[in-house]
């Protein structure tokens, strides 16, 4: 009874003993390897959207928080958070936010089914950026958007889909303006752009005239006519591109009448 007791209880003693250790060195290590946050980077980081959508340009929400204590991000930097969130983060920090005007993605591409021309017929991996790889996808315009969805796939709102013509649909409601749609796409299709926005250009291409012609029906050309029409000089022409300056833009819709392939169109917003 006795050799079996010690054979028991040495055993108990040994693991016993080595769980001490353990825990005396674990406690060490805490100490020395302890690293110490800023409670407040906590409390930012649970007011954040907590999307990890990288619109606020740090990898993820627990990056941003840090920036912002840090003085390296403004307290509005979530944007998917909007004015609610960047409130809430300025209250900790002890400033003042400044209320911006909302955001919302748009397609700036009416290149779709029909209307714009295909190259050939594109049979590879269901990515816009596979497709831009492999020899600038299908569609003959260079600037046009290739249609196979990445934005719609990495949208982590849910915010976009694909319409039947072969382009992305925004649904304005539920759109938070991360910018994750711009970031993916390897042609920039989607633009943010504030909701006043009266008037633009959902076209993207820079070629010359005749080149644009050739590959797309409703591209811009950059003609002019829309930059003579306007009473208030808020249309530019950049390299063949009809630009609509927000600020000036009344909406009067002078440039409407006079654009020959009616790109250049009235900004409906359904938030």
């Amino acid at each position: 009874m006795v050799e079996m007791l010690k054979e028991t209880v040495s055993p108990m003693m040994l693991m016993g003993g080595m769980a001490i250790v353990f825990a005396i060195g674990l406690g060490i290590a805490a100490r020395v390897f302890y690293v110490y946050v800023d409670p407040k980077i906590t409390e930012v980081e649970e007011v954040l959207a907590g999307a990890n959508c990288g619109g606020c340009g740090f990898a993820g929400c627990s990056d941003c928080a840090t920036a912002i204590v840090e003085g390296r991000a403004p307290v509005d930097a979530c944007k998917p958070g909007g004015i609610a969130c960047a409130t809430a983060v300025a209250q900790i920090m002890g400033v003042a936010v400044e209320e911006k005007e909302r955001e919302v993605a748009r397609i700036m591409c009416k290149g779709a089914i029909g209307k714009a021309v295909r190259r050939f017929k594109y049979m590879g991996i269901s990515d816009c950026r596979a497709a831009e790889l492999a020899l600038g996808g299908d569609k003959a315009c260079s600037y046009g958007c290739l249609g196979l969805g990445t934005c719609v796939k990495n949208c982590p709102f849910g915010a976009l889909s694909m319409g039947e013509d072969g382009l992305p649909v925004v649904d304005d409601k539920l759109c938070t303006a991360c910018g994750t749609c711009v970031r993916v796409c390897p042609r920039h299709i989607p633009k943010l752009m504030p909701i006043s926005q009266k008037v633009a250009t959902p076209c993207s291409s820079h070629d010359m005239p005749k080149a644009m012609k050739a590959v797309c029906e409703v591209g811009c050309t950059g003609c002019g006519l829309c930059k003579k029409a306007c009473p208030e000089n808020a249309v530019t022409i950049d390299k063949f591109l009809s630009v609509v300056d927000p600020v000036k833009c009344n909406g009067c819709g002078a440039c409407f009448e006079k654009c020959p392939t009616g790109i250049i169109q009235h900004m409906v917003f359904n938030v």
